[in-house]
């Protein structure tokens, strides 16, 4: 794992869009595994910036989500699908056809999970994923466990991942997530971690010890051969 630190959360995203740009630039339909939340929201938007330069470039890109919160409507403002809606998707102008995406709306949450974990085995590997560090140390819903679910799964949430604002902001509460798993995370070809935010200081330093564990998710990255770990220095100190 490279690590790299930065000044402030703009220097961070702007250093994260140049790492992207390059892999797109070197495969036009590069699968990106994207997350949400506030720490991946300044890449995004130096990205809706580059589209606006050279629209031509992103014309093949494919995102797939990383998660989803579960038993709420996708039309929440809240849920990930809005979110990378209004960041990423209508930005960049990505058709449904190279969106690849949970449906938190189905009858059978596990059969969805089956549908993505096939189309995505069919498309996959992801090329560069994109990730965020919870204050538990999940990546995506890969919540601290005894053992991590390899491929897309029905996620338990735990109560400090229920405190996420956007879960806080919901009219009703999610009662499970939907999410890629440590097996797909682990087999993309490049995987940007992105790590800004209050509150994140204790878990930044168990994740610095390199002891590598399944109840801190984010740790099984040190085993993985090209992670580009980005770090605001607000999110250490503050």
């Amino acid at each position: 794992m490279k690590i790299t630190y930065f000044e402030d959360a703009e220097g961070m995203s702007k250093h994260a869009a140049t790492i992207f740009l390059q892999q797109l630039q070197q495969k036009k339909d590069l699968l990106v595994c994207a997350a949400t939340g506030g720490s991946p929201t300044g890449l995004y938007a130096q990205l809706a910036a580059a589209y606006a330069d050279d629209t031509a470039l992103f014309e093949h890109l494919r995102i797939l989500k990383l998660d989803e919160w579960g038993g709420i409507p996708m039309t929440d403002p809240n849920s990930c699908h809005a979110y990378l809606q209004a960041h990423l998707l209508a930005p960049l102008q990505v058709a449904a056809d190279r969106y690849l995406a949970f449906n938190s709306e189905v009858a059978d949450p596990l059969a969805e999970c089956n549908r993505l974990q096939k189309e995505l085995d069919r498309q996959g590997p992801i090329d560069c994923c994109i990730l965020g560090l919870g204050k538990n140390g999940h990546l995506g819903f890969n919540e601290p466990a005894e053992f991590l679910q390899p491929d897309c799964h029905i996620a338990q949430l735990l109560p400090t991942t229920l405190q996420h604002n956007m879960a806080q902001s919901m009219s009703q509460r999610p009662t499970f997530g939907m999410t890629v798993g440590m097996r797909s995370i682990l087999q993309s070809k490049k995987i940007i971690l992105l790590i800004s935010g209050k509150g994140k200081q204790t878990i930044i330093k168990k994740l610095l010890t390199q002891l590598v564990s399944t109840q801190l998710p984010a740790s099984m990255l040190w085993l993985h051969g090209d992670v580009e770990c980005l770090i605001d220095r607000g999110s250490v100190m503050g």
